[in-house]
């Protein structure tokens, strides 16, 4: 098992938009769908997603605070696999606008057509505890 730094880590991340985005539900059961990270990642490990705050995934962190990001790249020309990396992370709910405004990426009107003012507009911040990752060739994990 090989090692991965926090910031080499952090340099595939922002290359990769979407990620799947598990939350554990009522029945103690994974729920999963897709969300873009819009390549707002630091160095030290933390994700920033908007959503809805009426959503399902919104009621789930805040009966659960932890939460699994998948992400994957696709494989490279000379035919090895792109990266695979599983996030372990404790999430957080922002609401606070001057928040939105730090993290807000052109293109996010699609999704919140009112920008930073759009009606229930919530901020996902996803503190990484740990990653896992594999190339094809290596794997290993980063404590954050």
């Amino acid at each position: 098992m090989t090692s991965m730094s926090k910031e080499e880590l952090s340099r595939h991340l922002k290359k990769l938009d979407f990620c799947m985005f598990s939350t554990r539900g009522a029945s103690k059961r994974m729920n999963t769908r897709p969300m873009s990270n819009n390549g707002d990642v630091e160095y030290d490990g933390d994700s920033w997603f908007f959503s809805y705050a009426d959503t399902r995934k919104i009621l789930e962190i805040r009966k659960d605070s932890a939460v699994l990001l998948t992400f994957t790249a696709p494989p490279h020309l000379l035919r090895k696999p792109g990266i695979f990396i599983a996030i372990d992370g404790d999430a957080s709910l922002i609401e606070d606008i001057s928040q939105f405004e730090n993290h807000w990426a052109k293109g996010l009107e699609r999704w919140f057509p009112e920008g930073v003012h759009t009606p229930g507009l919530i901020l996902i911040k996803v503190a990484a505890l740990s990653a896992q990752y594999w190339d094809g060739e290596e794997n290993g994990k980063v404590d954050l």
